[in-house]
């Protein structure tokens, strides 16, 4: 069912997320702790507002558009709210793409101003000349080099005070660009309320979050996923963000663990993976999160077994800002998404858009009021995804008789093998469980007579194994617990799959790499 915020008209995130905390009385209480620096609700909101009074001072005006390359430091939340708060709209950039990537991100946005992390400089400094609407680089976290502006220097005179922009509560707030997995990246626009419900429903009903949590999150802040859990979740309740700049590897996040004691957790698939075969604790961890991709149940049970905290697996997107579907506390099924969040509804449909019948495989609609209001400059994309009160996530799904969902894929992952439909997180998820699987993605490849089967792609424990002597094996393995037609028909062995920032599998990679050798 729908959950009423019950804002005021007039509304600004900004005010609700910074300036709030200050004045419930938590003024002197940590907001963030970055490597060994900590900083106060109170040290954020004077940053905040000057970054905001900084802006001001360049004639960054309500509606306009300030890009974000950063990494996960203290200054991300200071840029954030400080464009929302005097009624801009920053813009989240992944900070592992390319610098033709950020082209098509700056020129599309028509951003005129730029906040960069000085490490991250070197990848805008070959499409400088070809930046059409950039006026003004600002570098965060080091020198800025002639021409650019310091935001220390630019920030250091700057006023403490700053009143919020009269903005409302569906006015323009922030900008996501979706992975672009299927066509160019999309732009996708959400509102000042969005944050506010994500909060209120997976945050405090799921998650039961509290002003006395510590929350990590490995995933990065430059994400639909990761900023709810390392900015607008703790920032919500008045508890405390923990931020890690450096690549999130096994080492640097038990590392972070141990340090700063974090009691929510929030991760990939992939790196819960990495982190079974690693050593480190989980100590004052009261619950881990994962989501960006279906989690092996294989993983959820060996992370019971050796740290004894559950792992809540959801489904979430970039269109509705975060999780809308998990499994709960107590409530966990191993391999499925879970339930759907209080707060949200979901629908299961055919092509023909009516809804399936329990355990039949369909198209995963949702609704609500996190969603994005459109994509930016893709008026047809729009129309196809945001289907008046439901958005299409593109995901295939079935549901339980006990209402328990399960991913089959994507859309276009999906094989049919026979003229049967197979799902490739079915057999992914038998692959895992083998010892000598690390990792594993399946995909559709033509046999001799350009008929469909499955092909796994497989990252093993020990490379060193015997390639013809695995491949058998794993072919038994599927096939003493799967419908034999499911079964890898060919196995490739690789050092690594190819994957997006959220730790998606990049299946199209592997597609392109299996034709383009067929051609």
């Amino acid at each position: 069912m729908p959950y009423n915020l019950n804002l005021p008209e007039q509304f600004n995130a900004a005010d609700y997320f910074i300036d709030r905390n200050v004045r419930e009385g938590r003024a002197n209480k940590t907001a963030v702790l970055c490597e060994e620096r900590a900083f106060t609700y109170g040290q954020l909101q004077e940053n905040v507002n000057r970054f905001g009074n900084a802006l001001k001072s360049l004639d960054v005006r309500m509606e306009e558009r300030v890009a974000l390359l950063l990494l996960d430091t203290e200054i991300y939340p200071q840029a954030f709210f400080g464009a929302i708060k005097i009624g801009a709209v920053p813009i989240c950039l992944n900070t592992m793409n390319r610098p033709k990537d950020f082209e098509y991100y700056l020129n599309d946005s028509r951003a005129r101003v730029l906040v960069v992390d000085a490490s991250l400089l070197e990848l805008i400094e070959p499409i400088r000349n070809n930046l059409l609407f950039v006026r003004q680089i600002i570098v965060a976290n080091g020198e800025a080099p002639a021409g650019d502006l310091s935001l220390d220097e630019l920030t250091a005179d700057q006023s403490t005070h700053l009143e919020a922009a009269s903005t409302c509560s569906d006015d323009a707030c922030f900008w996501l660009y979706s992975s672009g997995s299927t066509g160019a990246p999309k732009g996708t626009v959400h509102l000042q309320h969005d944050m506010v419900y994500a909060t209120e429903t997976y945050g405090k009903q799921v998650l039961g979050i509290k002003e006395d949590d510590y929350c990590f999150s490995a995933a990065k802040l430059f994400f639909a996923y990761g900023l709810g859990n390392g900015l607008y979740f703790p920032f919500g309740v008045g508890a405390t963000a923990i931020y890690l700049p450096k690549r999130p590897t096994p080492d640097q996040v038990y590392g972070t663990i141990h340090r700063h004691r974090p009691t929510l957790f929030f991760g990939v698939p992939t790196l819960y993976g990495q982190m079974l075969e690693a050593e480190g604790s989980m100590d004052n961890v009261r619950l881990c999160v994962s989501a960006g991709e279906a989690l092996p149940g294989d993983y959820i049970n060996r992370w019971k077994d050796r740290f004894d905290l559950d792992i809540l697996d959801g489904i979430g997107s970039t269109e509705m800002a975060h999780i809308f579907i998990s499994n709960l506390p107590g409530d966990i099924h191993a391999g499925s998404s879970g339930k759907v969040v209080p707060g949200y509804e979901a629908r299961i449909v055919s092509e023909e858009m009516t809804d399936v019948a329990p355990g039949e495989i369909g198209t995963l609609l949702v609704k609500g009021d996190s969603a994005a209001a459109f994509y930016w400059n893709k008026h047809q994309k729009t129309r196809q995804t945001m289907m008046g009160h439901w958005v299409n996530t593109g995901d295939k799904y079935y549901q339980d008789e006990q209402g328990y969902f399960y991913c089959a894929g994507r859309s276009d992952d999906m094989l049919k093998v026979g003229g049967i439909w197979v799902s490739p997180n079915e057999v992914e998820s038998c692959l895992i469980k083998h010892p000598a699987v690390l990792e594993c993605a399946v995909i559709g490849a033509p046999d001799e007579n350009n008929l469909i089967k499955p092909m796994a792609f497989v990252v093993l424990k020990k490379p060193d194994q015997s390639a013809t002597h695995m491949e058998a094996e794993l072919q038994d393995f599927v096939k003493s617990s799967l419908a034999l037609y499911k079964y890898p028909r060919w196995v490739r062995f690789l050092d690594e799959l190819p994957k997006t920032a959220t730790g998606k599998i990049k299946r199209f990679e592997l597609r392109n790499m299996v034709y383009s050798q067929a051609a």
